[in-house]
C-alpha cells in the first residue's frame, strides 16, 4: 500500500487494528457474560436457601394454626357444655 497514510483516512482501521478491536470487544462481552453467570449462580444459591427457610416456616405456621384450630373446638365444645349445663 505505497502512498497509503493512515491521518489521510480519518476513522478508517487498518486489518490488524479491526482485529485487536474486535478481540477487545469479545474479551468485554466474556467478561461481562462470565460476571452475569456468577452473579446468576449466586442469587440462584440464595433463592434456594430463601426457599428451604420459607418451606421451613410455612411448616411451622401450618402447625400453629392446626393448633389454634384445635384450641377453638376445644373452647367451642367448653362454652357448649356450659351453657347445656344451665
Amino acid at each position: 500500500m505505497i502512498g497509503y497514510k493512515k491521518e489521510a483516512v480519518g476513522s478508517a482501521m487498518f486489518p490488524d487494528e479491526r482485529l485487536d478491536k474486535i478481540d477487545e470487544r469479545v474479551s468485554a462481552i466474556t467478561q461481562s457474560l462470565e460476571l452475569l453467570s456468577a452473579m446468576h449462580q449466586e442469587n440462584e444459591r440464595d433463592f434456594q436457601q430463601r426457599f428451604a427457610r420459607n418451606e421451613e416456616r410455612l411448616g411451622q405456621l401450618m402447625d400453629t394454626m392446626n393448633r389454634l384450630g384445635n384450641i377453638i373446638i376445644a373452647h367451642e365444645q367448653r362454652l357448649e357444655n356450659l351453657e347445656d349445663n344451665r
